[in-house]
């Protein structure tokens, strides 16, 4: 079996990485398997693309379709005419895709139109926000994938309930705590940490990219500042994405609390995590990482895709009102951690699972 496995965000290599680990284990056994790595450029940044495969001990990628930034359609139809000529130059059985950004839509509509099988991991999951480009993206790809691997039977009974067959839907985790289990033991503090006499426990992580939370300067600031008051003297460690940065510009904020770093690599970023005190972000995929770390985290939206890390895990939905994040923040912090637990088949294995059933089809 010859599998092209995409990659375009941060979020994608962090989901690969234990996919190709679970495919050269298969190897090493004797399976005639075999993975070509493409990489669509959507991330180009340093930083939020190249640190992972160092990290990560991800091979180089054998092709990088470098489509950069660009509008939704732009960037959608770039990856699209590049990753035809890929395909058609180095033919496979099955191009996986993983997660919901422009790269997993795109490639997955260029494998189906050359009658390709497409396997999604993460596939299934549902914010209900059609604002989201993320939310089309999901539904675009579920709607022609061949093979469903799912992080949720919450996942699996949206697929459901949008007539996919049964048969072709496969809870088996999530490959996001494969990786983070696989490099717990890697984890270090990042070159900050002296400098800003950080220890466990005492600081709060903040990311904010949503374009809810950043798109608009004013509401941004009035943001900031209002985290920075409610930490009441605790550190706020921000890594600030470089768009978000592009929209503050040159503007003195004056915050007390709040300290802006630059983007972390997966091993740092992860320690911040691990050791930290809560995190606040409006990303879904830390809410995860959050959950299994027994770290109580703050998602600053007003939906997710992701309802058992509220459910069972420590994530807390709080919308996007600073006024509703201090309330329940303050609430947290009378009351206590919650009471939470790690959902079902998160234990590191879900790359093993898949690749197996893979290679039964």
């Amino acid at each position: 079996m010859k599998i092209t496995i995409v990659a375009g965000a941060r979020p994608n290599f962090i989901k690969i990485a234990p996919i190709i680990k679970a495919i050269e284990k298969k190897q090493n056994e004797g399976a005639n398997v075999f993975y070509r790595l493409v990489h669509t450029g959507q991330h180009y940044d340093k930083n939020l693309s190249d640190t992972f495969f160092d990290e990560l001990n991800i091979p180089k990628p054998d092709s990088n379709l470098e489509v950069k930034s660009g509008s939704q359609a732009e960037q959608t139809g770039a990856i699209m005419v590049a990753f035809e000529k890929e395909l058609l130059q180095n033919p496979c059985d099955l191009v996986l895709v993983v997660g919901d950004v422009n790269s997993t839509m795109a490639c997955a509509i260029v494998a189906k139109k050359q009658n390709i099988k497409v396997a999604h991991v993460e596939a299934g999951i549902r914010s209900g926000d059609m604002t989201m480009p993320e939310e089309i993206n999901r539904i675009v790809t579920d709607s022609i994938t061949d093979y469903f691997f799912t992080t949720s039977t919450s996942a699996s009974e949206n697929l459901i309930k949008y007539g996919v067959d049964e048969t072709n839907i496969h809870f088996v985790g999530n490959v996001m705590i494969d990786t983070l289990y696989q490099n717990l033991g890697r984890i270090f503090e990042p070159l900050f940490w002296n400098e800003f006499q950080l220890e466990t426990g005492n600081y709060i992580v903040l990311t904010l990219h949503r374009p809810s939370n950043v798109d608009e300067e004013q509401s941004l600031i009035q943001l900031l500042q209002g985290i920075d008051k409610m930490a009441d003297g605790k550190k706020v460690i921000f890594p600030i994405h470089p768009r978000t940065k592009a929209i503050l510009g040159e503007t003195n904020l004056e915050l007390k609390n709040i300290h802006f770093v630059e983007p972390q690599g997966y091993l740092n970023f992860m320690y911040l995590i691990k050791n930290s005190f809560a995190v606040i972000t409006d990303s879904g995929g830390i809410s995860e990482e959050t959950t299994v770390l027994g770290i109580p985290c703050f998602t600053m939206r007003n939906n997710t895709e992701r309802p058992e890390t509220q459910s069972i895990g420590t994530n807390k939905l709080v919308g996007i009102s600073i006024g509703n994040l201090v309330k329940l923040f303050r609430e947290f912090l009378q009351k206590g951690k919650k009471k939470s637990g790690i959902p079902e088949l998160w234990d590191g294995k879900a790359s093993e699972r898949i690749i197996d059933i893979l290679l039964q089809k």
